[in-house]
């Protein structure tokens, strides 16, 4: 049996993994040149507790479930998880309601341990939230992580497990024959398929136009965000979220799990044709900086290293849509909007435990040697120093540091390519080199250097991301 993924986002990567636990023939078709860079990549990277997904919702029915999955899934796939808990914070009386429907809501949900925070509790927990803030609702089980890193670390996974992947690969067609998927068609090659997951993101239901089942659209909407350098580390502990509105959960501030602060986002919907673009604009940053600074006086916009944007798949039913369609075979999962992070394992096991067995009544068989566990690349600002000289003794190359912001050595960035890797991003996301402070300004050409040698192709080719995206363009002077 042939099972096509096509999105190689947060969904797609981790019903890749679940599905590589079978002995089935597993492929992941994505068209961006790496993996995680569409919606995954630009979130707030916040595991949510699930108190705020309307009861009986779908969302609602996997973020808890989800949230639950991430402490094993991150001992086994070794990426960044931390539990630092979020805060929902009332200013005024009125927002003493909405905590309490919140709390009640979470109940519904099975999130645990939820409590009413009193302005002296809360002060002690976050003593630079604003003085005007009087309560909050407090959900210990909310952490952070990066979500690419999350999605990498999966498709490693399967890969390791025998599922393919294409990469830089753009779904083209998918032909159906007597009512089931058939043959699924890229700008690359055509391939007999059996299933198909639809996990497309942003572009899902085009994806399921192909094979006239797409009963729903998405819209982008847009945030925007301001991520601040690690100098203010501490200057919040938790995810801090503002009481929310009916379009969003608010502009937060959000400990990041490499000790920066990022600010965002925004909410701003755009039209369908308007699925690319990540621009930032003057008065979305402004509303973000405005907007932050009220729930934490102490932010200096003086310490913004980055800007960026990034889009959401909104659906106008506002829930995700999950199951198999009229055409056998074909399964979507799509309208994976926030808490889409936090669902995902959920989402996966769903896909492959219901979906498989009981609405495609296909049987799958587990391997008997299915190794569950990837190893991350070692960072040696992160091991100790006894760790550090054992790698340095391997491989020499982990003693010379390229990264300085973010003491990213030779020997990482080396690994990052062994592992994939072919651009500037495709480093940066692996190994947080040129994350830092400087953004890339010390460390960049020493990294095209490295990658122009590992991959012995001319410095010039070598992208920022996509295939478009040039630094170089040739040599100045010979």
């Amino acid at each position: 049996m042939k099972v096509f993924i096509v999105g190689a986002g947060i969904s797609g990567s981790l019903i890749a993994r679940e599905l590589s636990k079978y002995d089935i023939e597993v492929h992941i078709v994505e068209k961006a040149p790496d993996i995680g860079w569409g919606v995954t990549k630009a979130n707030s990277a916040i595991v949510h507790g699930g108190y705020d997904d309307p009861p009986g919702s779908v969302r609602a029915m996997f973020a808890a479930y989800g949230n639950k999955l991430y402490d094993e899934l991150s001992k086994e796939l070794d990426f960044s998880f931390k539990r630092v808990g979020s805060l929902v914070v009332a200013f005024k009386e009125e927002d003493m309601e909405y905590l309490k429907e919140l709390k009640k809501q979470g109940r519904e949900n099975k999130v645990e341990d939820l409590e009413i925070l009193e302005k002296t509790e809360l002060k002690k927990k976050e003593p630079n939230l604003s003085d005007k803030v009087i309560a909050a609702l407090w959900c210990p089980t909310a952490g952070i992580t990066e979500p690419w890193d999350v999605a990498m670390a999966a498709i490693e996974n399967a890969v390791e497990n025998g599922a393919m992947l294409h990469l830089g690969e753009s779904v083209k067609d998918i032909v159906v024959k007597d009512g089931k998927v058939s043959k699924i068609i890229t700008d690359k090659a055509e391939y007999k398929v059996d299933v198909i997951i639809n996990a497309a993101g942003l572009f899902a239901d085009e994806i399921a136009k192909m094979v006239k089942v797409a009963n729903f659209e998405i819209f982008p909407r847009k945030g925007e965000y301001i991520l601040l350098d690690k100098k203010l580390k501490g200057l919040v502990n938790s995810v801090v979220f503002p009481t929310p509105t009916k379009k969003s959960k608010g502009i937060l501030v959000v400990p990041t799990v490499d000790g920066g602060i990022l600010l965002g986002p925004n909410a701003v919907d755009l039209p369908k044709e308007k699925k690319y673009d990540l621009s930032t604009t003057r008065d979305g940053l402004d509303e973000v900086y405005v907007k932050s600074k009220k729930l934490v006086p102490k932010i200096d916009i003086s310490y913004t290293i980055k800007t960026f944007a990034g889009l959401r798949p909104e659906t106008k039913e506002k829930d995700f849509i999950i199951g198999p369609t009229k055409v056998w075979g074909f399964v979507n999962v799509a309208g994976i909007r926030s808490p889409g992070l936090t669902a995902a394992p959920a989402i996966a096991k769903y896909v492959v435990e219901k979906i498989f067995p009981e609405d495609l009544k296909i049987n799958l068989q587990r391997k008997k040697h299915f190794n569950p566990y990837r190893k991350k690349i070692p960072n040696i600002k992160e091991v100790g120093l006894e760790e550090w000289e054992k790698l340095v003794k391997k491989d020499p190359r982990f003693g010379r540091t390229v990264c300085f912001c973010n003491n990213v050595s030779e020997g990482e960035i080396v690994e990052a390519i062994r592992r994939g890797a072919r651009t500037l991003d495709g480093v940066k996301f692996r190994t947080r080199a040129s994350f830092g402070r400087c953004q890339g300004g010390f460390c960049s050409l020493k990294i095209m250097e490295i990658i122009s040698r590992e991959l012995n192709i001319p410095i010039e080719e070598i992208k920022l991301n996509y295939e478009k995206s040039w630094i170089m363009d040739g040599k100045v002077r010979v």
